[in-house]
């Protein structure tokens, strides 16, 4: 309480001496003036101690935010463990200095900001002026130390105005703006190689004006070909100048391989592919003239450039016989007028290349009066008559159709000793007559019953009674595997009703672990041995549940159950409800039908 009232006797005293003078150590400097006078004192101090940090950055909001950030001199190891009346006095005057530093010997990486290359050369000034400061109120101090920000941007104008981007480091270091040397040509998207990289920047890249500004194009420099920057002195010549030439010198030729021939007017083909250019165009240093004096040949006017070894007999037009893979090959598609023979060329034998029924000669005769004799019997004579001659291939075969084509159709095979019907008819030739093993064709003797064929997985499952001789047909037709007629009354257990429905699978084909088992002989004809018993043992009789006592296979509702042969008989409202509303389910699997008391208060509350 003393203390504190020792404050009060302190405080009235120095407002009782306002009028007479001003307690104080001594007039602020001018940038604290506005807080000058007995009434302002704790706004900086506080009562009885020095200045805090606090009120400092309560109203140097700038200070605050750098030291938030951790940015800054403020922020630096060296600093943020002092004070700030440590280095900022006052009561020394209007002219007094409170920011001062030996600018010569201030170590500017307490900034965050090492000073490098030019950076550090310079004069602080040159930097620190309000013209690249852009927080207004900043920019309004003189003198300000405050305010510059690290980006090249915030001091530097932009040369490339906005071009490039905004990281200026990415090529430039503080040295000099020229040269730029962390750029590599290589990162962008043409990479200089060979004499490109001897050649100067502004070669490519031209200085001009933009904006009222010095400015030079790095983007946008069309480099989709040669003709992009170079004039083509070939204008004539049709495809790409990389295609003879290559970036380590315009003079070095490599046309012989890379250039595609085939964009002018006459593509090489053949023997031509690997003719030197020179052996075709004449020599020349004229590069106007250079390869252009073959424009406008045609590419069977082959006796431009080749001697005519037929003398004229034959005409003009080398490519009706010849191409230009070899002189002695001849076009398998050669135009000579074969109907003029006794020989028509037909179909598939007007592709055939003539060397091959003529062999070295085209004057020796041949004999074409049946098919096997230029073809290879590929039946192997099992299409031999029975007085021994061979029945020719063009029954079957025609030289329109591939050999695998056969003309050999269902009114044909109707003819044969097994008609097509059902699904046979859809069924391809190799399914039957070729076997995959040996890959050979087989006409003859391959049987006529279905287990010549197909596999009997019936055997030994069906008693010889139903199936005699494995006849399939039985049972089975050849329209579809899975439909089935046979007459069931011929067996113990005709089938009625609803059994009439089911599929064969249902009842004699039984699952065990994955696999089908099948099951034609002694089963049982009780209704529990194939449906589940869902009434558990509440109707056995001697250990065995008759179904049939109340169901019949016209469907598994109890219609022949009668509850008037029950110990409670249905009358009246009762016989209007649904069973379930009297017998219940246990775990929803068995409903429970015995029911031991029938007294009204049994069911009803």
């Amino acid at each position: 309480m003393y203390k504190f009232n020792h404050y009060i006797v302190i405080i009235i005293s120095m407002y009782s001496l306002e009028l007479h003078g001003q307690l104080s150590p001594g007039p602020l400097s001018n940038a604290h003036s506005d807080l000058e006078g007995m009434s302002n004192c704790t706004q900086c101090h506080d009562i009885g101690k020095k200045v805090p940090d606090s009120k400092c950055l309560a109203c140097h909001d700038e200070i605050q935010s750098l030291i938030s950030s951790d940015r800054g001199y403020h922020a630096s190891s060296e600093v943020s463990s002092m004070e700030c009346i440590d280095c900022h006095s006052e009561h020394h005057g209007r002219k007094f200095e409170m920011v001062r530093f030996d600018t010569e010997n201030f170590d500017h990486t307490l900034t965050s900001y090492d000073l490098e290359g030019q950076h550090a050369r310079i004069d602080c000034r040159e930097c620190h002026n309000s013209d690249n400061i852009t927080d207004t109120e900043l920019r309004a101090r003189a003198g300000t130390w405050l305010g510059l920000e690290h980006d090249c941007l915030s001091c530097h104008d932009d040369y490339h105005q906005k071009s490039l981007g905004m990281d200026c480091t990415s090529c430039h270091n503080f040295e000099a703006f020229r040269p730029a040397p962390d750029f590599d040509h290589a990162n962008a998207q043409y990479s200089l190689q060979g004499q490109h990289r001897n050649v100067e920047c502004k070669e490519c890249h031209p200085i001009e004006t933009r904006n009222g500004k010095e400015f030079q194009k790095f983007k946008g420099i069309p480099f989709s070909d040669c003709a992009s920057c170079h004039s083509n002195p070939h204008a004539a010549l049709p495809g790409a100048c990389a295609s003879c030439h290559s970036v380590q010198g315009f003079d070095a030729f490599r046309g012989q391989s890379a250039y595609n021939h085939d964009l002018t007017e006459f593509r090489l083909k053949g023997k031509h592919r690997s003719v030197a250019c020179f052996d075709c165009h004449r020599n020349t240093a004229d590069p106007i003239d250079l390869f252009q004096d073959r424009v406008g040949l045609a590419e069977n006017d082959c006796l431009q450039c080749h001697q005519d070894v037929h003398e004229g007999k034959f005409g003009l037009d080398c490519a009706m016989c010849h191409n230009e893979n070899s002189f002695t090959e001849l076009n398998a598609d050669i135009e000579f007028d074969h109907s003029l023979t006794d020989f028509e060329l037909e179909g598939l034998h007007a592709s055939v290349d003539c060397a091959s029924c003529h062999g070295d000669s085209y004057t020796d005769e041949i004999d074409f009066s049946y098919c096997r004799n230029c073809h290879e019997d590929f039946h192997m004579g099992q299409f031999v008559l029975e007085n021994g001659l061979v029945e020719d291939c063009s029954g079957c075969h025609s030289v329109f159709e591939p050999f695998s084509f056969t003309s050999f159709g269902i009114e044909d095979h109707a003819r044969a000793d097994f008609p097509l019907d059902g699904a046979h008819v859809a069924t391809p030739c190799f399914a039957c007559h070729l076997d995959e093993a040996s890959e050979e064709w087989t006409f003859r003797d391959i049987g006529q019953q279905c287990v010549d064929c197909h596999e009997d997985i019936h055997d030994s499952y069906i008693s010889e009674k139903y199936y005699p001789q494995q006849n399939c047909l039985i049972c089975h037709n050849t329209d579809s595997w899975i439909s089935v007629s046979f007459e069931h009354e011929l067996t113990a257990w005709p089938l009625e009703n609803s059994h009439e429905q089911l599929n064969c699978r249902q009842c004699h084909f039984i699952e065990s672990n994955g696999e089908f088992r099948q099951s034609f002989s002694n089963l049982s004809t009780n209704c529990f041995a194939c449906h589940e018993n869902v009434h558990g043992k509440q109707f056995e009789l001697d250990g065995i549940t008759d179904c049939a006592r109340c169901h019949s296979t016209e469907g598994w509702s109890p219609e022949l159950f009668d509850h008037s042969n029950t110990d409670f008989p249905l009358v009246g409202k009762h016989a209007e409800l649904e069973c379930s509303e009297c017998h219940t389910r246990i775990d929803d699997e068995i409903t429970i039908f015995e029911i031991e008391r029938f007294e009204c208060i049994d069911c009803h509350s």
